[in-house]
């Protein structure tokens, strides 16, 4: 198959592929946005496999397959709370993949450079001998990158891994020297990089490739747990840009638009999550540099509780309802018994909404895709600029898992890690109600003044079993 077909199917692919992603900012478009982006990369893969170049039919074949297995195999197990590990997993693939590439790229070069001729050598082998010197250079400096991005990409996709599934304390750890440390290793991957441009060696690359491991495992563990969705969103970028190093290297083209596509996006994702966080962007992915100017407000008061009786009552009473989801809806798989209670309550004539934060859970849309999946109305679920000056006329705001997104020391306490975090203001409703498993502070570790407001009250227990109860109280 000649070049003009594999050209024409990645330009059609890479359209696809952009749908996709703009699909994706809308929730009734998502699902057909997917499937462009499934058809976009079955077409690609198609090409690639029939276009020039292409062999080792069987092993294709196997490798394909085995990965589509394993694919479904984890898709069907994974629970959508360990969502966000798994993207953060296969983020590190991604980065392992561009690794791999780079090396090889590397020992094909030797290779070319050592072969008596062209008949010795695989296909893209015989691609980089029809190279100039100047083309040569480049794809080293193309290669050199790749493995510098795709080194970073995997260790710390593997921390935030470890983080998000709790294998890992999610508190910034630093070692000895912090920031230092990191600028050293960075400082030492320029040197390798005119060391290896100059002389091709091996060994450069290898000492790079440590440093660039070093870097992405102390850049994520110095990155606290409310940090984290940044984090996820930011591998995506890295991932991307990796993805786009690797095209460069193998000259593939459809891979630099995709690799772009991912890197820009997810960047840009990145940028949008730190406003709505108030963080700085480069402090965020430096590894938190920066911190609070001095000790945190103590909290005073108590935590009072309330039943499920209590809670219905309230419900009966009130016209107006926002209910604020969270990462422990996720954990509890409570967002069913959610989506029920806001039926029963809509058919009693009373207003219902949800309230979501751009950080909500520890996945950029993850509270959006549970609720999409309990097949709560996309028309009442509403993003916090939409919905956080109605609070003081909402009679019954109901928090379900949720800490740092309604944590008023956000405004309220200047030295707390979140100062100036824009957050939802659900303690000026006229009640609040909190479903949390028990008195603890979160992932991250922050104490919630909320929890002790004279209009908080306390629904203690897992939220599927207090929601179950509590539906039994509304009919």
């Amino acid at each position: 198959m000649d070049y003009g077909f594999t050209t024409a199917a990645y330009v059609v692919a890479a359209v696809l592929f952009i749908l996709s992603l703009g699909g994706l900012s809308n929730q009734e478009s998502a699902k057909r946005a997917v499937w462009y982006g499934i058809a976009g990369m079955g077409l690609a893969v198609f090409a690639t496999l029939i276009g020039p170049g292409s062999g080792l039919w069987l092993l294709s074949v196997l490798l394909i397959a085995g990965g589509g297995i394993i694919g479904t195999y984890v898709a069907k197990k994974v629970q959508m709370t360990e969502m966000p590990q798994l993207v953060a997993a296969m983020h590190s693939l991604v980065g392992l993949a561009a690794v791999f590439v780079g090396f090889i790229a590397h020992f094909e070069i030797g290779n070319v450079a050592a072969a008596a001729s062209t008949d010795e050598l695989g296909t893209f082998a015989k691609l980089i001998a029809k190279k100039t010197p100047a083309e040569i250079a480049f794809l080293r400096v193309e290669l050199y990158l790749g493995i510098f991005i795709g080194a970073i990409t995997f260790t710390g996709s593997v921390i935030a891994f470890g983080k998000l599934a709790g294998k890992v304390t999610s508190a910034a750890t630093k070692l000895p020297g912090g920031h230092m440390l990191n600028a050293t290793a960075a400082a030492l991957s320029f040197i390798c990089l005119i060391w290896y441009f100059n002389s091709g060696g091996f060994l450069p690359l290898f000492v790079m490739t440590l440093a660039a491991l070093f870097i992405g495992y102390h850049l994520i563990m110095g990155i606290g747990g409310a940090d984290m969705p940044v984090v996820v969103s930011m591998l995506n970028s890295y991932s991307g840009w990796a993805a786009a190093a690797i095209g460069f290297s193998l000259g593939n083209d459809l891979l630099i638009v995709v690799g772009a596509l991912v890197g820009s996006s997810g960047a840009i994702l990145s940028y949008i999550m730190c406003k709505a966080m108030n963080r700085s962007f480069v402090s965020v992915i430096l590894g938190g540099f920066g911190g609070t100017t001095g000790p945190a407000m103590e909290v005073e008061g108590e935590q009072i509780a309330i039943d499920a009786d209590g809670v219905a009552t309230a419900l009966d009473e009130a016209d107006s309802v926002i209910i604020i989801p969270g990462y422990g809806m996720a954990v509890a798989q409570a967002q069913q018994n959610v989506a029920e209670l806001t039926r029963r309550l809509r058919a009693k004539g009373k207003d219902v909404r949800f309230a979501i934060h751009p950080v909500a859970g520890r996945l950029p849309g993850h509270m959006n895709v549970l609720l999409a999946e309990a097949k709560v109305p996309y028309d009442i679920v509403l993003e916090m600029d939409e919905i956080n000056e109605d609070f003081p006329e909402t009679d019954v705001a109901i928090v379900i898992g949720s800490n740092d997104i309604v944590n008023p020391a956000a405004q309220e306490d200047p030295n707390s890690p979140i100062a100036g975090m824009p957050v939802l203001e659900c303690w000026k409703a006229k009640q609040v109600f909190v479903s949390k498993r028990g008195q603890g502070t979160g992932y991250s570790g922050i104490e919630n003044p909320l929890f002790f407001k004279e209009n908080t009250r306390m629904f203690y227990g897992d939220a599927k079993a207090s929601l179950d109860t509590l539906l039994t109280l509304i009919t």
